[in-house]
């Protein structure tokens, strides 16, 4: 347990001089994400002893529903997942004025984790890159948006806009922070056009937002890996390779 969460850790040793906090999307098990860490370190070599990825469990069990080791960061409202089984775009757009039940804990409860991670490791808030996928990306965006320091840098994978209110308030605090986003065009879960919505508040707030969509549904997509690979390297000093 770390921060009151289940974690797993992933690294090729050494003391890291980054560390990756990856949160995994609603109705995945905890370790969804873990195979990350070393499709990276196969892309990247140069990662190696340097950055240190984590993988925090989400605290509600999916299992009374039927979902075996399903995880979920907070349970989605009767009218969102009937919104979602109907298709129903529209009631899906109007979710990005809506602050989830359940992110508040959520929000507390990544926010210890990263505060542990900073004393353990002796590094700064400056040096965490925070990220996920779909919920656990929508989660990364609100502590990104409120942490006491920016971190390194925010992955998006898949995520949405959500609580827009408040985050288009938060949002221009963070002015120059790197944002890699990817989204799949035919995303039947959550829309494309409020994952363009989430870019233009980053952008408009001054954000820098390394957007990518590709021809896909909901799904973390090779360009989103050598994105994340090429994110980390540079913050490492490594040299870019070409693409």
């Amino acid at each position: 347990m770390n921060g009151h969460l289940r974690t797993r850790v992933v690294d090729r040793g050494g003391a890291p001089s980054l560390v990756a906090v990856l949160c995994h999307g609603f109705g995945a098990p905890g370790d969804d994400l873990v195979p990350v860490a070393d499709e990276l370190f196969d892309l990247r070599p140069e990662l190696a002893g340097k950055v240190r990825f984590v993988f925090p469990e989400a605290p509600l069990s999916m299992a009374d529903l039927g979902l075996g080791p399903g995880r979920a960061w907070w349970m989605l409202a009767p009218e969102h997942l009937a919104a979602i089984q109907a298709q129903d775009v529209p009631a899906m757009l109007k979710m990005r004025h809506e602050t989830p039940e359940g992110l508040t804990r959520a929000r507390r409860l990544l926010m210890a984790l990263v505060a542990e991670l900073t004393r353990e490791t002796g590094l700064p808030y400056g040096r965490l890159v925070l990220g996920g996928f779909s919920q656990g990306a929508m989660l990364a965006t609100d502590v990104a948006l409120r942490l006491e320091e920016p971190p390194a840098a925010l992955a998006v994978f898949s995520g949405t806009l959500v609580n827009e209110a408040e985050w288009a308030e938060r949002a221009p605090r963070r002015k120059g922070l790197r944002v890699l986003q990817s989204h799949g065009r035919a995303d039947p879960l959550l829309p494309f056009a409020n994952a363009e919505a989430l870019r233009d508040l980053f952008t408009g707030a001054g954000l820098a937002v390394d957007f990518r969509p590709f021809d896909g549904g909901h799904g973390l997509s090779p360009g989103a890996l050598e994105g994340l690979g090429q994110l980390l390297a540079d913050f490492l000093d490594i040299p870019r390779q070409p693409r």
